[in-house]
């Protein structure tokens, strides 16, 4: 598995998303899964204390004893979990780390994002919350997530001014159908500050994963048979989809592949991050990166996207 960096941090290029820890897998499945991302190379874990009110977090901590040293772990803050408020107060992201630090089990977190933007408190104050943290060993690099290429600035020059701990990466939505990053200046950001991209939801809630098919019912026992929908389940996209299958099958490869080496081919791009309840799951995702593509192959998707 290649890896790339993140501030001090080398990750790997396939990361496991937890947020299905505790609320679709059990904490024996869980073990079971990321066991299998390990012995894949997969060393890169993100979850946040909001995950099922902290279960992910537990449930990531138990599965990575004994093989804490193989493992980065990613989690946030900044979200309301139970009866917390949300909130990035310099007071609230203390207790916030602690208690992620207990769940987990664990004495540092290796990268500790913000999980949303919070205007309301000054930036300097989070960003001067973190900064103690990462002195005192508890953390090891900052992140922000959902943060606009606006914001993603505002940090940096405080950063610069206080001489304190800067965010590394940014999580943010991108994928083949959602490319927002590209066009509301946030990867230019992360290339402007040397800032990894971590995108969440690559695989489109399942839709590149190529078990939804245009005109068919969706499989059993996924989310959408069972009524849900999301923003990513429209006709259009399922027609690029169709025109996504047919390019990887012409050139040898699986829809997933396509939508990981995509991703993979901006330097900005730091892991992929995907979800996974078994671990043939994680064993394909972290085969889906084995080649990259090719410039014939980019202009035929970049086709293919045009609608």
């Amino acid at each position: 598995m290649d890896t790339r960096s993140i501030g001090p941090l080398r990750v790997s290029a396939v990361g496991l998303g937890c947020n299905n820890f505790g609320r679709r897998i059990d904490a024996a499945q869980t073990e079971r899964v990321v066991h299998a991302a390990l012995d894949e190379g997969i060393n890169f874990f993100d979850t946040a204390d909001r995950y099922s009110a902290g279960t992910s977090e537990k449930y990531l901590g138990r599965a990575l004893r004994g093989r804490r040293d193989e493992a980065i772990i990613a989690t946030k803050f900044g979200k309301q979990v139970g009866d917390v408020p949300a909130s990035a107060t310099a007071e609230y992201i203390r207790s916030a780390a602690e208690a992620s630090l207990r769940r987990l089990g664990v004495d540092h977190i290796d990268l500790y994002q913000i999980h949303e933007p919070h205007p309301d408190v000054p930036i300097a104050e989070t960003l001067g919350a973190l900064d103690e943290l990462v002195r005192a060993g508890k953390v090891r690099a900052i992140g922000c997530s959902n943060f606009s290429a606006q914001q993603i600035e505002e940090a940096e020059a405080v950063a610069r001014q206080s001489g304190g701990a800067r965010f590394v990466s940014v999580q943010n939505e991108y994928n083949l159908l959602v490319r927002d990053p590209e066009k509301d200046g946030v990867l230019d950001a992360c290339a402007r500050h040397g800032l990894g991209l971590l995108p969440f939801f690559p695989l489109a809630s399942g839709l590149l994963t190529g078990k939804y098919r245009l005109g068919e019912p969706a499989p059993e026992n996924t989310r959408i048979s069972s009524g849900w929908l999301d923003k990513h389940h429209t006709r259009q996209n399922l027609e690029v989809v169709e025109r996504l299958i047919a390019i990887g099958e012409s050139h040898g490869r699986t829809l997933l592949e396509l939508a990981f080496s995509w991703l993979l081919r901006r330097p900005e791009v730091a892991s992929v991050i995907a979800g996974a309840t078994r671990p043939e799951q994680v064993r394909a995702n972290a085969a889906a990166v084995a080649r990259s593509l090719g410039n014939e192959e980019l202009a035929e998707i970049e086709e293919a996207l045009r609608v």
